[in-house]
């Protein structure tokens, strides 16, 4: 797990690009603590820089960048493959050669024997860029779910590209910030793929390649991953023996490491689980790390120690409070790639598995979206009720609705889109164009001027999966926990997002995977009894912080007269009311801050 960044380039010196891409390495070391490594090829116009965080081969062979044994081809990799055991085996027989037991050289020569296709073969979460030395091509690749970031800039026929946003702002490469950043942010909470806070920085799509030809100047994009779902599984036995099999496959290979490795535990059934699948693994060498609170209502200490009273591993348990909140807010904000209405809580769980000596640890992110854990997969067929409705009633309701209801508006708009605001939005988009003082043509153009490929329909479970996979998951979960838990040097592994699972999961009839009454049934009936009843038999809480009370008490969130412009001083106030939900507030505070 590491960062990384490159620049190829014909117009700046290969002095520059070296410089650049230090300066680039320079803003990802929190990422990559360990080592730093620079590879350029001045023929080539090009350098790659890697920021290292040890976890597989801790030797100096796993050094960054790396080529294969004829330096064929050089690598800059962030990521894990979890079955690079088995693909080195296969490769060996056909007669690959290899100088170190790191699964970033497993990548290298993956390629050079399969091509492309090697990319497809891959079982992790990766980011990696490659230049292929004979025949003048450079790969950026990034792994099938999106766990791992990769943004990147194709402009004046050169290419440049890093883990994090603020590498490109560094090293001078883009500086331009793009205005409708905002717009993003107040709508959805956080900056949705592919765009970014700066002008031409963009995200590469999860499960495609960009190909860059050094000759021509120019590249293409293409999707190296396509969803194969089998033949669709009707029987409930079957259905709970292939979770049941491929979820512990799946856990067993992310327990991979030559670092300490351990388990968010938050008390649920996600973590809770994923801590009892380790466990059987790793016996008393697992760690979990737990978080609790002051305020009782948002307390889990009873839940989690039901788990760890199972388990013969340590638990580091840490009590968070508003003091510290207040405390950390600073650094929290610095850790922000893009600015967020998430990731606080993962900046705090990722700082006290790092103090308590983890390098890695499992993240129940993930099972959520695939077995229906949220309240959007009950609510999603109320709002194919609504689009019944004529779209005039919408839009003169705005005044009228509580600020709750407020995003109900959105169903003016016939769109994909408008229907996930109305689900997980945040402000409508009269709130927004009073914000900003934007017209709501503009904001309209900004947020459904382009159209969904392929677009969610039907209004059911899997409509609601497509939401909360390719928009909350992907754009707010995912992201946050890599910026925040990278901002400490540690890495967080996802096993219900491993491709085998995640792919068997949905090969599943939608009435054995989704069940109205019992949120996660089959995942909780496929392991037996192994998660207690008093885990899953409760109310769902997700892992949240009193944030509506610790940001109510922050001087600078809660002040109304820093805040410019009549709309957001009205909205701050309805939040210090308790009549605004502390998220909207949150926002407000970044496009004050970051104007």
């Amino acid at each position: 797990m590491c960062r990384i960044a490159g620049i190829i380039s014909e117009r700046l010196s290969q002095a520059e690009i070296r410089d650049k891409v230090k300066l680039m390495c320079r803003a990802l070391k929190h990422g990559g603590p360990d080592d730093e490594g620079i590879f350029e090829d001045e023929s080539a116009h090009i350098a790659f820089g890697h920021r290292r965080l040890s976890i597989i081969d801790l030797s100096s062979n796993g050094h960054q960048p790396m080529a294969d044994v004829g330096q064929n081809a050089w690598i800059t990799f962030n990521g894990e493959i979890y079955n690079y055991p088995e693909l080195k085996t296969e490769l060996l027989q056909l007669g690959a050669q290899f100088n170190s037991g790191t699964d970033t050289e497993v990548i290298l020569q993956a390629y050079l024997n399969w091509g492309t296709a090697a990319f497809a073969k891959l079982r992790g979460m990766f980011a990696f860029a490659l230049y292929d030395v004979n025949k003048a091509l450079t790969y950026l690749v990034r792994d099938t779910a999106g766990i791992k970031p990769l943004y990147y800039s194709a402009v004046n026929n050169g290419l440049c590209f890093a883990s994090e946003v603020r590498a490109f702002k560094q090293a001078g490469l883009a500086t331009e910030n793009d205005p409708d950043w905002q717009i993003r942010l107040l709508a959805f909470g956080n900056i949705p793929e592919p765009y970014t806070t700066l002008k031409k920085v963009l995200n590469l799509p999860k499960g495609h390649f960009l190909c860059w030809n050094h000759r021509s100047g120019d590249y293409t994009l293409s999707n190296y991953h396509i969803d194969n779902l089998q033949s669709i599984v009707t029987d409930k036995n079957e259905a709970r023996r292939l979770i049941h099999n491929t979820l512990s496959l799946g856990v067993n290979r992310q327990l991979i490491a030559d670092a300490p490795i351990g388990v968010f535990l938050s008390g649920g059934i996600d973590s809770s689980l994923l801590t009892l699948l380790a466990h059987q693994q790793k016996k008393e060498q697992l760690k979990t790390i737990s978080i609790f609170f002051d305020e009782k209502s948002y307390d889990e200490r009873s839940y989690q120690n039901i788990i760890n009273n199972k388990i013969n591993g340590q638990n580091f348990s840490h009590l968070v409070t508003q003091s510290n909140f207040e405390t950390f807010f600073p650094q929290i904000i610095n850790a922000m790639d893009m600015p967020t209405t998430d990731g606080i809580n993962s900046w705090f769980i990722s700082k006290y598995a790092h103090d308590d000596g983890l390098k890695a640890v499992l993240s129940g992110v993930g099972a959520d979206e695939l077995f229906g854990g949220y309240p959007s997969f009950n609510r999603i067929k109320y709002l194919g009720y609504l689009r019944k409705l004529p779209s005039w009633i919408f839009k003169l309701s705005d005044r009228f609705l509580p600020d709750h209801y407020k995003r109900l508006t959105l169903l003016a708009v016939s769109h994909p889109v408008a229907d996930y605001l109305a689900l997980r939005g945040l402000f409508s988009l009269a709130d927004i164009s009073a914000v900003l003082d934007t017209s709501v043509d503009h904001i309209n153009d900004v947020l459904f001027g382009s159209t969904l490929s392929p677009a969610p329909s039907g209004y059911n479970y899997e409509h609601a999966e497509w939401f909360e996979t390719h928009f909350y998951m992907q754009n707010q979960l995912l992201r946050d926990t890599d910026v925040m838990s990278m901002n400490h040097g540690l890495e967080v592994r996802v096993p219900f997002l491993d491709e085998d699972f995640s792919q068997a999961a949905r090969a599943i009839a939608p009435d054995i995977r989704f069940n109205r009454q019992q949120p996660k049934k089959l995942l909780i009936d496929s392991f037996n009894g192994l998660i207690p009843s008093e885990i899953w038999n409760r109310p769902k809480m997700g892992f949240t912080f009193p944030l509506q009370q610790w940001m109510s008490g922050h001087k600078q969130i809660s002040n109304t007269d820093s805040y410019k412009g009549k709309a957001a001083q009205k909205i701050i106030k309805q939040f210090k009311n308790n009549r605004v939900h502390w998220s909207k507030a949150f926002a407000l505070y970044h496009v004050q801050n970051n104007g």
